[in-house]
């Protein structure tokens, strides 16, 4: 049985740290199947924060290598979600 991989990536202060991040991503790339970018906006400014959920696609033991990658960078925390089906 295939399992879903969802993961879902907060970002702390995110204009610092969005660099680091979309390395990450970028470097495991193949993998991400949807990337969807949450963060609260208003018309005064940005919100620090952001969550992105990622819909992985392959091999599992590849999203925990990602997972650690992005948990390593301050202010970054992954959880994730795993579905049977």
């Amino acid at each position: 049985m295939e399992k879903h991989v969802v993961l879902g990536v907060h970002i702390t202060d995110r204009l610092t740290h969005a660099v680091e991040v979309q390395q990450v991503f970028t470097e495991f790339g193949r993998h991400i199947k949807t990337r969807l970018g949450l963060h609260e906006v208003d018309r005064s400014h940005n919100s620090p924060n952001g969550l992105v959920l990622i819909e992985w696609f392959g091999d599992e033991a590849k999203a925990r290598e990602m997972a650690a990658k992005l948990n390593a960078i301050e202010g970054v925390e992954v959880q994730n979600m795993v579905f049977g089906h």
